[in-house]
């Protein structure tokens, strides 16, 4: 059996979704009440209390661990994986931490490490599904704004991150394994806007933001530093990030999803 954690979000649900439709028996673990189709175990709980985590991992040998910024200390969450049985864990953790030796994606991938478990790491660079922040002002205003127009990434879909995490988490061979992986192309904010306004049929305005704008933005869902950190990744990404990766098409035998065709499948969430 598979643990999902973060099973609500938008890698844990089409994950959830992947591995039920592959004839894997699923627990999937939010922190709130949730629906998810039938066959699929559900478990309330908290990676920061292990304790409400335990009838999650019982009878289970695999587990898909997300993380958040509050989440601290993962070496309780591991040693109650691994004493209920649990040998093989995929972390989902960020391009960052191969990109820009990233101490809060480290921090995780270590306590990993250290676990005695067999571990694989799923490094996604920025993901597409960020541009739902902008959901409402096109709906509403047919705008959208954000700094650094000009300035492309190499965006992934979540549901290629989630293909990726099945692979690990039901193949052998990914024991020790690290993947970075991101979109198959660079994309701006303003290709973006415009690729969106191509998913709706509607004009859709851009506009930039100053780098304090976006700060004071940012720092309303994350701290200063992590604001500051995606800042830097937006405004200013290095040659690794930007190199041409092809790790989604190596590992699931399809090329990775791009922004325009997730905008089209995503339309109506900005109509």
């Amino acid at each position: 059996m598979i643990v999902v954690t973060g099973a609500t979000g938008n890698v844990g649900r089409p994950l959830v979704e992947l591995l039920l439709a592959e004839g894997e028996k699923v627990t999937a673990v939010s922190r709130s009440a949730a629906a998810f189709p039938e066959g699929v175990a559900h478990v309330q709980a908290d990676l920061n209390d292990p304790e409400t985590l335990r009838p999650a991992f019982d009878g289970a040998d695999r587990l898909f661990l997300l993380t958040r910024e509050s989440d601290h200390d993962l070496a309780p969450v591991l040693a109650a994986a691994k004493d209920a049985g649990i040998r093989r864990v995929v972390l989902l953790s960020s391009q960052r931490a191969e990109t820009r030796d990233d101490p809060s994606q480290l921090v995780y991938e270590n306590a990993v490490k250290a676990s005695g478990l067999e571990w694989t790491f799923v490094r996604p660079g920025a993901f597409h599904s960020n541009a739902f922040m902008w959901a409402e002002p096109v709906r509403t205003a047919r705008a959208i704004a954000a700094p650094f127009g000009d300035v492309g990434l190499r965006l992934i879909d979540p549901a290629d991150i989630a293909a990726v995490a099945a692979v690990a988490l039901t193949e052998d061979g990914h024991a020790g394994r690290a993947y970075t992986i991101t979109g198959p192309a660079a994309v701006t904010p303003r290709e973006q806007a415009a690729a969106i306004a191509a998913a709706i049929g509607e004009t859709v305005q851009f506009m930039e933001l100053t780098r304090d704008d976006a700060f004071a933005m940012f720092t309303q869902v994350w701290s200063p530093e992590i604001a500051e950190g995606a800042l830097d990744a937006l405004g200013s990404p290095n040659a690794a990030e930007l190199a041409d990766n092809r790790e989604v098409e190596r590992l699931t035998g399809r090329p990775a999803t791009s922004f325009a065709d997730w905008a089209q499948r995503n339309a109506t969430a900005f109509k």
